[in-house]
């Protein structure tokens, strides 16, 4: 479902001096549903020319460093889910593993503010997935985020830097601030023009959301 966001344009970006569509996309590196989204989004770029900005979303800001069983946030249920998800993400080429817990992300998601500085940055994107989803390894650990970065060929000693002095703290607080004005509760969010829609999408569908943005630009 889509909706109308007011002023949803009004971000720190520079806009493009072409007709090219932006588009923010809230997500959590412990979030399935935004490790597919990842994925969908890859192959949407690829016959959409579209301009995208990844920010992020607290989903479970209060999640202690040693992490939660996730089993307390699903119960019985949490079998079911999984088998879901797993086959979505092998239809996806997306690699995992049994999870039993989620972690804090918000370590991981200053260091991917960081990556976004940088010609290659959404390697480390990529990679601090896998290394949740795939390593079922605790994002919230220094030691483990570095090791992803050096993975993704970035800089750790830079990424070593940017962790010690928090130096993307305020840039994921005013990504999270943007979220709650704009009235997002869940991720992925993908806005677009001045439009959001919620959930997991397939290609197909993501593909319309933008479709039905370019026409309403079109009109304007």
């Amino acid at each position: 479902m889509r909706r109308a966001v007011p002023n949803a344009l009004e971000w720190n970006y520079d806009m493009p001096d072409n007709s090219k569509t932006i588009m923010e996309i809230f997500t959590d590196f412990v979030c399935p549903w935004c490790y597919l989204a990842s994925a969908v989004v890859e192959k949407v770029e690829q016959s959409h020319d579209i301009e995208v900005h990844w920010s992020p979303f607290p989903l479970h800001p209060d999640t202690p460093e040693e992490g939660l069983e996730l089993a307390s946030f699903l119960g019985p249920n949490l079998d079911a889910v999984h088998e879901r998800l797993y086959a979505l993400m092998d239809g996806l080429g997306l690699e995992h593993s049994d999870r039993s817990k989620t972690y804090n992300s918000r370590l991981a998601q200053e260091l991917g503010m960081w990556a976004d500085t940088k010609p290659n940055g959404r390697a480390l994107h990529r990679e601090l997935y896998r290394t949740y989803f795939l390593r079922g390894e605790n994002l919230a650990q220094k030691a483990v985020l570095l090791a992803a970065v050096e993975r993704a060929g970035l800089d750790v000693a830079e990424a070593e830097k940017v962790l010690d002095e928090r130096s993307y703290s305020d840039q994921v607080d005013a990504a999270w601030r943007r979220a709650r004005q704009m009235q997002i509760t869940g991720v992925p969010s993908f806005i677009a023009g001045n439009y959001l829609t919620t959930g997991f999408h397939p290609a197909d569908e993501l593909e319309k959301f933008i479709e039905y943005v370019e026409s309403q630009q079109a009109r304007a």
